[in-house]
């Protein structure tokens, strides 16, 4: 049929002859029409064997074999791209399509759904509709509601792409839901309309059930207001012999009134006066503001007549002197040139022009569809959508201004497949769902999320914790056993008792030199081993305080050159009880290394080793301040680094050496005559010595921040300590308690 028509229209004088044109008038230019692809196309085909244009209102998919096809619709591409970018502006990724089930309906959900995987979003369902043509229509589509029905559960938002026939469809589901009690499957929906469906919503209208849809956004045709539409619309007189003869048949249906001499078949209608006032009608039956669809129209008719002038003034402009030009001369093949370059602003100021596949240069407006109780409704623009912005930035609108169905009481709808995973979790994908579809996971030990719905948690920055929830990083508090915390403050009043301590028993060795329990035993290496220890109790107060580049570089070598002296001064003084025996059998050779000569060797040779490892460790990567981000979680320790641990542990090393040698010497000569017996209180001291420095090694590695400076500085005081001890207090006890026994006598006789 659609044929046949066609046929009739390129054909005059209603006699359908192809191929051939029998007269001069009334020869079709071109079609403005139709609204549905399939009819576009079944005209297209046969005018486009003539090079007669059509302008139709519809989306077709290929357009490459027709060349005198226009559409006043912008690229579908442009609204595909749309409808993803205000889904992800919303933060929707759970949704429903429902389209018809034809060749179109098929492409859109192919093309839709693959746009929707490569921008994050989930196909919740997909369901086509059938279109209603016949009674077995009906009788199938209630059939297919309690599936359909049970697809509408999935997803709170939903695109529908539909014309009227589908539209239909739709409703008469909605009215079984209804009846079935599942209003609520229908009607608690945001739905995501086509600009295909506000076009043809205009002429379908009565009955509909126009709350179904309340709240609902659909793209439309970008177009603007005329106000000279409103003057053509209150000055139209149905009763105007010249006017168009489709007024007064849609004035008899719009008023339900007849005028006298037409064939309504309706006897008791009221006679049409023609005075009456369209804006009396209903908003849902006829719309006083010019529409999408009259738009498209108004701007189709304007494209024809000017490609029409353009063609005909050059025609005009170039015919030769004196030969007169006949209009029905024209070769009208020609008209689709002018057409396909047309360019022009309407009297909105909205350029109208075509792209190079014939279709509309321009984009799409966003509609909030409002309804009212009374089943009237409104279309209240709240955005566009620019297909020439910047990339992910073609849709923009107002989110204030749009109203959504009541039941969401203007809260922002959620289309997710389950709730969002909260800050301090992380996405875990279910196994055979599709990837909008997971369980939350709590963020491991030492990571955060700091935002919904995150892939993976990340660890906080070096200087950072996370907190107890996990969903926000904390920075970490700075910690070195600094003089103004209790554990400071009771170690370096430690250390200054102890020296105090040492200098006390330094006076009291002076001032009893002359003493035989003084002079027996080497003055000289008494002074300097009292001297090194109470260096070695001042040593820890450069452990404690903000660790500096000076304090660093100096900490570990003082501590360890100086306590090498008291070690090695204690080895001198066990060395020269070894030896003072064998130097009294007559004829002995060492009797000259005996004295002060063999103390200061042993002093200086052992020290020197010591001084010369330290040389090499500075010189090679010495001690430097460091920020340890790592070994405490909540906090970030000021310390020295040593620059190398194999020299730290060498020169620990070196004085274990030097208090073992020490120490079995010792347990040797344990047992000399009396006037030797320092010996067995070096052995104690060494013993002590040795305790405290093999338990310092396991607990210094597993200790952490400032506690781990407090362990060293314990075992510097606890081995200085007992060497100070076991080795000077039982002298100044006879010294100052017992100084009866102070005398050459006494020391033959005991053990000191």
């Amino acid at each position: 049929m659609t044929y046949q028509n066609t046929l009739f229209l390129q054909s005059t004088w209603n006699r359908p002859i192809p191929n051939f044109s029998c007269g001069i008038q009334k020869n079709l230019v071109a079609i403005i029409g139709t609204l549905d692809s399939e009819t576009s196309l079944q005209v297209t085909n046969i005018l486009g064997l003539y090079r007669i244009p059509q302008v139709a209102y519809c989306f077709i998919n290929d357009k490459t074999h027709l060349p005198f096809l226009y559409q006043m619709v912008p690229k579908e591409a442009y609204q595909f791209t749309g409808i993803v970018q205000l889904l992800l502006r919303f933060q929707w990724i759970w949704v429903g399509i429902v389209a018809m089930d034809d060749d179109k309906g098929i492409h859109f959900m192919q093309v839709l759904t693959s746009m929707f995987s490569q921008n994050g979003i989930c196909t919740a369902f997909t369901e086509r509709i059938p279109t209603m043509v016949s009674l077995f229509d009906i009788i199938y589509l209630m059939e297919y509601t309690g599936s359909m029905s049970l697809s509408l559960n999935m997803a709170n938002v939903i695109v529908l792409s539909a014309h009227i026939q589908t539209a239909f469809a739709l409703f008469g589901l909605m009215h079984l839901a209804k009846l079935g009690n599942r209003a609520v499957t229908a009607m608690n929906k945001v739905w995501i309309l086509t600009a295909e469906w506000d076009f043809t919503s205009n002429t379908y209208q009565e009955g509909l059930d126009a709350q179904v849809f309340s709240g609902s956004l659909s793209f439309a045709i970008q177009s603007s207001e005329l106000s000279e539409f409103q003057n053509f619309l209150h000055v139209l007189n149905p009763q105007d012999p010249k006017g168009d003869g489709f007024i007064r048949a849609f004035w008899e249906q719009a008023f339900s009134c007849s005028f006298p001499g037409s064939n309504t078949g309706e006897e008791d209608r009221e006679i049409c006066s023609g005075t009456e006032k369209l804006e009396d009608l209903p908003g849902t039956f006829f719309e006083m503001r010019m529409t999408v669809q009259s738009y498209s129209i108004y701007n189709a008719v304007h494209a024809i007549a000017r490609a029409l002038n353009a063609m005909y003034s050059l025609r005009h402009k170039h015919r030769a002197d004196g030969e007169r030009l006949h209009p029905l001369k024209w070769q009208l093949w020609q008209l689709h040139s002018f057409l396909k370059t047309i360019s022009f602003n309407n009297s909105a100021g909205d350029e109208v022009a075509f792209n190079q596949n014939g279709e509309l240069a321009a984009g799409f407006d966003i509609i909030n569809w409002v309804t009212f109780p009374n089943q009237s409704f409104s279309r209240v623009k709240v955005g566009r959508m620019n297909p020439w912005a910047p990339s992910s930035k073609e849709v923009t609108f107002n989110e204030k201004v749009i109203l959504w169905q009541s039941a969401f009481n203007q809260v922002l709808p959620l289309a997710v497949c389950n709730d969002n995973c909260q800050p301090g979790h992380s996405r875990k994908m279910k196994e055979g769902k599709p990837f909008c579809c997971y369980d939350c996971d709590p963020c491991p030990e030492g990571k955060v999320s700091d935002q919904k719905d995150m892939d993976d948690c990340f660890k906080c920055p070096e200087d950072q914790y996370p907190n107890k929830n996990r969903y926000i990083c904390l920075p970490k508090v700075p910690q070195f056993l600094s003089y103004e915390e209790p554990l400071g403050i009771a170690l370096a009043l430690w250390a200054l008792s102890l020296s105090l301590i040492s200098v006390f028993v330094l006076g009291i060795f002076i001032r009893y030199r002359d003493t035989p329990i003084v002079r027996a035993n080497n003055q000289d290496l008494t002074y300097s081993l009292l001297i090194s220890l109470l260096l070695c109790f001042l040593c820890p107060l450069l452990f404690i305080g903000h660790p500096h580049t000076v304090t660093c570089y100096l900490r570990q070598t003082t501590f360890c050159i100086i306590f090498s002296i008291a070690v090695s001064c204690v080895l001198a003084k066990t060395i020269t009880v070894a030896l003072a025996f064998t130097i009294t059998k007559p004829g002995s050779k060492i009797r000259k290394w005996v004295g002060k000569r063999l103390a200061i060797s042993v002093v200086s040779s052992c020290s020197f080793i010591q001084v010369g490892m330290c040389t090499v460790w500075l010189s090679m990567a010495p001690p430097f301040p460091d920020l340890d981000t790592h070994s405490l979680a909540q906090e970030i320790v000021l310390e020295c680094n040593e620059g190398t641990t194999i020299m730290f542990y060498l020169v620990l090393g070196y004085m274990g050496v030097m208090a073992m040698v020490n120490f079995v010497l010792a347990f040797l000569v344990r047992k000399l005559p009396d006037s030797f017996n320092e010996a067995k209180f070096i052995t104690f001291s060494m013993l002590v010595f040795g305790s405290v420095w093999v338990s310092f090694i396991p607990t210094y590695l597993s200790t952490k921040g400032k506690y781990k400076v407090a362990v060293e500085i314990f075992s510097i005081l606890a081995s200085s300590t007992g060497m100070l001890v076991c080795i000077f207090f039982p002298k100044c006890h006879i010294i100052i308690l017992r100084p009866e026994l102070n005398h050459k006598e006494q020391l033959r006789k005991r053990e000191f």
